[in-house]
Parts: C-alpha cells; structure tokens; sequence
C-alpha cells in the first residue's frame, strides 16, 4: 500500500459522527443538521428534464475532453461572468470539464507536483480537506496559512517566510472561503500572481461559492477576472475550479471545470485521459443547460438571502456573528470550546452543527478553527428559523 495513506485524517464528518455516538436526543425535537454543505434547495426543472430526454447517451463512451458544446457553454458563461477578454478563454486549450472539482483538484495536485524536490503545497487554514489529502498522496507536504479574525479570515500572504515560497508548487485559495465567506480582494489576488511568478507555483483556486453571493450588484472576484485586468491574458500560473453543485443545487450531477492556464491543462488532461474520469454524456448535455441560464442562480442566491436575514438577527442575541462575504456558512464563535458546543447542541436541541477544529490543523499551537462552528443554512427556510431559535434556547440554558 502507499505508505502515504497513513498520513490521511479522518475526514470531518467522521469526527463529527464519532463525537456524536451513543448521545441521546429529544425525541419531541425534529433533527435539523447545519453541519454539512450539501445543497437543499431543489435542482432546476429543466436540468433534470435533459437527462431524461438524454438517458440514450449511456450508449455512448464519453471523452475526457468533454464535448466541444460543454467547453464552448462553460467558456461563454466564464467570459462574461469574470469579464474575461474575448476569445482568451479558449474551450479548446484552457477548459477541462470534470466530475466535480473535488475529485478535480485532487487530480490536478497529483498531475503537477514534482515529488522528487521536497514539494510542499500551501493551503489556507481552515481549509477544505482534499487539499492536504491531494499533498499527502502526491508525496508533497501540505503547509497551513491561519484565516482567522485578525485578518479577516484570509491568509496574510506578505507574512509567509521565503522559504515556504521556495518549495512551493501549489497554493491553494478558497474564494469565497470555506468556512468563512471570506472574498479574496482584486489587489490580494494580483499578490498572489506576483509571488507565483517569483517563486515558480501555481496558484489554483477554488471557487466553487462563488456564485452565492448577497448583493446582485458585487459578485466576487475570480482569479481570471484578476489576470484579465492586470492583462494577463494568458492565465500563466493561474488555475480555478467551478461547480455546478452549489450555483444549481446539483451535487450530484457531479459537474464542474478546471480553467486557466493551458500549458497546465495540457498535461493535466494527459493525466486525465489514464485517470479515467470522463463525464456521461447526458450529463454534460444537462450541464449545458445549467451553465446557459443564470434566472435559477439568482433565485437561488435569494433564497439563502433569506436564510441569512431572518438567521442572523436571532443568533445575535446570544453569539458574536455576522453575514458572510458570500457562500452559504456561518461561522460564529461558540460561548465554549466547540466541540462541547456541538455535542451538546446536538444532545439537548437535536440541532447539528460542525465544530470548527474539525476544518483546521493546529499550527504552532495555534487552530484558527477553535471555539468556532460552522453552520451550513442548507435546510429549508422555516427549519432555518426554528434551528436558530433552539441554538439560543440552548445557549441561555449553558
């Protein structure tokens, strides 16, 4: 066996269900889970309509490269969502559809490092935890940049140590992050570029709540949007990853894309080609659809709107929260140690919540994670409400 293996965490939910075993709950109070991301809202109509009139196509092999439609839909839509320059997205050499970027960006970190000079790839902390998974298994070692309140839940780059930039083949950034909301800034971002540029990495993205975002009017930056007007139209270094899963509510469509720099994706997609991980051919036609109409996005940014505008005024009374820059958490300190919190939580108001060591590695021993929760408002409006009001019920009672 890869001797690597052995490094590999338990994931969170693992450790959530482990601190959670043999508790007992109120049988007269309804289960409401806010510790996992998984999208509620309903999927699109019309997407689901195309697979069914599509289900033929599971007679047809599908292409690592994907269909030169599917390339074509998702370069269109990320031209005019990130205000690239025309024709610099090209669905020929710098798009890879994938099967959702979790398995996206840990194929990517296995294609590009170079296990034979001491690698380490470089991650925000807390941090999704395919990151460090991704390292371990390409024989890199994962290196935690802390996201705390200090510095508005981004990492600050300008305090990494030179040495931590010259073994770095991969950074990592999470825009808006996971579990904050956090949005990199257009002047943070063309930093990092700077320093990718210096130090020889490459900066991979994932910006998958990218498009759940409060105000219609400021969507976040993306790391393209970035290279575009600073006129690096190439996308050198730079690398995201887009998903339909929490922009449509389709987690289990499995879809999404890698985009940027096409020297990168043209060794990526070789690797690609012996992964064997090409999308089902009805899926990609459903993805097209999903991709060519943003009226569902922006109902679905609404409803979380909701969510947050009736949550939060309620979760004040008790915690020191706020609303996110974007994505779908909340992130709030807990009033004691946070797995505490939610155990208990989940044992006197069978509410769930996510505590945040469970998302974070301590580092000099410091965890940018401890003695916070992360709260997913995933489930329906109303159960959204009752949760918040059981979380203070809870709270005064503690």
């Amino acid at each position: 066996m890869n001797p690597n293996l052995n490094k590999l965490h338990p994931y969170p939910f693992e450790k959530l269900a482990k601190l959670k075993a043999g508790i007992s709950v109120p049988a007269n109070l309804s289960s409401i889970s806010l510790g996992i991301g998984e999208p509620k809202h309903p999927s699109p109509e019309f997407v689901k309509q195309v697979i069914a009139d599509n289900l033929d196509r599971l007679a047809n092999y599908p292409t690592t490269r994907g269909t030169n439609e599917l390339r074509e839909a998702i370069g269109e839509w990320a031209t005019r969502r990130f205000h690239l320059q025309p024709g610099s997205l090209s669905p020929d050499h710098n798009i890879v559809p994938v099967n959702g970027t979790r398995e996206a960006i840990f194929s990517l970190v296995q294609a590009v490092v170079d296990a034979s000079k001491q690698p380490t790839v470089v991650s925000p902390n807390p941090f999704y935890q395919v990151y460090e998974g991704a390292a371990f298994l390409a024989g890199a070692t994962p290196v935690y940049l802390p996201c705390d309140g200090s510095n508005g839940f981004i990492p600050d780059f300008e305090a990494v140590p030179e040495a931590v930039w010259g073994d770095c083949q991969v950074l990592f950034l999470c825009s808006p992050g996971n579990p904050s909301g956090a949005v990199i800034s257009r002047k943070t971002l063309s930093k990092v570029i700077e320093l990718a540029d210096k130090y020889d990495f490459i900066v991979a993205s994932d910006e998958c709540y990218t498009e759940l975002y409060p105000d219609e009017n400021k969507p976040p930056e993306g790391l393209l949007q970035t290279c575009a007007a600073i006129g690096r139209h190439d996308f050198a270094r730079c690398i995201v990853f887009h998903s339909l899963s929490k922009r449509s509510n389709l987690p289990g469509l499995r879809s999404g894309f890698v985009a940027g720099d096409a020297n990168i994706l043209k060794g990526y997609l070789n690797y690609r080609t012996y992964h064997g991980c090409a999308m089902p051919v009805h899926n990609q036609l459903a993805s097209i659809a999903a991709w060519q109409d943003e009226s569902h996005v922006r109902d679905n940014r609404a409803a979380y709107r909701a969510k947050f505008e009736a949550v939060i005024p309620i979760l004040r009374e008790v915690m020191d929260v706020d609303f996110p820059d974007a994505g779908f958490y909340l992130w709030p300190t807990t009033p004691m140690d946070d797995e505490t919190f939610a155990k208990e939580l989940s044992a006197q108001q069978n509410v769930h919540v996510l505590p945040g060591r469970y998302l974070s590695r301590t580092v000099n021993g410091h965890n940018p994670g401890k003695n916070r929760v992360r709260m997913a408002l995933v489930a329906p409006l109303e159960e959204c409400v009752e949760a918040a009001r059981r979380i203070v019920e809870f709270v005064k009672a503690n």
